[in-house]
C-alpha cells in the first residue's frame, strides 16, 4: 500500500487553457477517494496524471515516498481500470487476467495459482475460457478489475468504469468493488483506490473520502457525510444529493428573516447564531426536498407556490412547485401525501429551517456553517 501527495498540481493546455488548476490532495495509505464531477471539470486528466499516461504541467505527485513525476506508468506500481474495460480481443478471459505474470515470465505454477484465486475472488471462475466478446458488460468489467488485481499494485486508478453498464449492473458493480476493497483492506492486502465518476450516487455509497472538482478546481474534500450535511458552498450542494437540493435567491434581513419571492420565512436561532458575522443581504437559500414538508393552506410562514408536476415514485411523491420565479422540488412520502392540501393546484410548504443552508449569492460561500 501506498499513500499519495498531489501537490499544487496543473495541466496547461497549448494556448494557456488550465484542465487542473493548482490541485492538493493528501491520500492516505489504503484509503478509497473518489473524484467526482460534471464533465470537463478536470477529473478524469488529474487521475491520468497520477497514471502518468498525461504530462503534468505544474506541482508534483508522490506515490509513497517517490515522487513520480519522470517516472514511467509501468513503473509506477499501479493498475488502472478503464471505462471501455481495454480487454485483449484474441485472448481468453484466462489469459486476459494472467497478461502480467506472463510479462514478468512468472513460473506456471505461480501463475495458474493467482489467476484462480482472483477468478473466486470476482467470481469469473466459469469463464476464464471465454473471449471477451462473449462476456456481458458486469462479467467483462470483473474480468478488468480482476487482470488489475493480479498486479497487485500499490495503487488502483479506477476511471468511470461503470458508466457503460444499465443500472442494475452498476449498482451491483458499486457493491462488489467496495466489498473487494474492504475485504483486502481487512486482510493487509488493500491498495491505494482513486476513482473517478461523475455519478454522484457512486461517490456517495463508495468512497471513504470524496472530492468534488469544478472546472479544475477542488470544491471540497469530505467524508460522503459531511458533504451532504455541511456543503461549503452552492456547487457542493446543488451537485450532492438526489434531488439535488433546492436553490433560491433570497434576501436576508436584520430582523432574522429571509424573504424569497415577496414571501418571509423566519429564521430560528439555531439558524441565525450559524450566520458568519456581517452576512451580506442577497444570499442563495439551500434546502434539500426531504425537508420541505406539505402544510395546510395558508400556514403562516410558509412558502406558497403552484404544482407544474407531480411524480409518483413509489414510496415518494416529486412535488414540483413554482414560488414565483423559481422552482423548487419536494420530496413526500406518499403515506403522508395529502391531496386536499392543494388547492386550485396552489400548495403550502413549510421548510424545516433547522436543516435549511444559507450561501453568499456572489461567492457561492456557505455562511451558514460558522459554529
Amino acid at each position: 500500500m501506498a499513500s499519495i501527495d498531489i501537490n499544487q498540481v496543473s495541466k496547461i493546455y497549448d494556448g494557456g487553457a488550465k484542465a487542473v488548476n493548482g490541485v492538493d490532495i493528501q491520500i492516505e495509505d489504503g484509503e478509497f477517494i473518489v473524484l467526482v464531477g460534471p464533465s470537463g471539470c478536470g477529473k478524469s486528466t488529474l487521475l491520468r496524471m497520477v497514471a502518468g499516461l498525461e504530462e503534468i504541467s505544474e506541482g508534483t505527485v508522490s506515490i509513497g515516498d517517490r515522487v513520480v513525476n519522470q517516472i514511467e506508468p509501468a513503473d509506477r506500481d499501479i493498475a488502472m481500470v478503464f471505462q471501455n474495460y481495454a480487454l485483449y480481443p484474441h485472448m481468453k478471459v484466462k489469459k486476459n487476467l494472467s497478461f502480467s505474470m506472463r510479462l514478468k515470465r512468472r513460473p506456471t505454477t505461480e501463475i495458474d495459482a493467482e489467476t484462480d484465486k482472483v477468478a473466486d475472488t470476482l467470481e469469473i471462475g466459469a469463464l476464464l475460457e471465454r473471449l471477451p466478446k462473449q462476456l456481458s458488460g458486469g462479467q467483462a468489467q470483473r474480468v478488468a478489475v480482476g487482470r488489475a488485481l493480479i498486479k497487485k499494485p500499490q495503487v488502483f486508478l479506477f476511471d468511470e468504469p461503470l458508466s457503460n453498464l444499465d443500472a442494475k449492473l452498476r449498482a451491483s458493480m458499486r457493491v462488489r468493488i467496495t466489498d473487494l476493497h474492504k475485504r483486502l483492506k481487512a486482510d493487509g492486502m488493500a491498495a491505494t483506490v482513486i476513482y473517478v465518476t461523475h455519478d454522484q450516487t457512486e461517490a456517495m455509497t463508495m468512497g471513504d473520502r470524496i472530492c468534488v472538482m469544478k472546472d479544475g478546481h477542488i470544491m471540497q474534500v469530505a467524508d460522503p457525510v459531511t458533504l451532504y450535511n455541511r456543503p461549503a458552498n452552492a456547487f457542493v450542494a446543488g451537485f450532492i444529493g438526489s434531488p439535488e437540493m433546492n436553490l433560491i435567491s433570497a434576501d436576508l434581513t436584520a430582523r432574522d428573516e429571509i424573504i424569497t419571492a415577496g414571501q418571509t420565512v423566519p429564521l430560528i436561532a439555531g439558524l441565525s447564531n450559524r450566520l458568519i458575522a456581517n452576512a451580506p443581504q442577497q444570499v442563495t437559500m439551500g434546502i434539500r426536498p426531504q425537508h420541505l414538508r406539505v402544510a395546510a393552506p395558508e400556514t403562516p410562514g410558509t412558502l406558497n407556490g403552484r404544482i407544474s408536476h407531480v411524480e409518483f415514485m413509489g414510496h415518494e411523491v416529486y412535488l414540483y412547485v413554482d414560488i414565483g420565479p423559481e422552482r423548487v422540488i419536494a420530496v413526500v412520502p406518499s403515506s403522508q401525501f395529502d391531496r386536499s392540501a392543494i388547492r386550485d393546484d396552489r400548495i403550502w410548504l413549510t421548510p424545516d429551517i433547522a436543516q435549511m443552508h444559507i450561501f453568499d449569492r456572489q461567492s457561492g460561500d456557505n455562511i451558514s456553517l460558522a459554529n
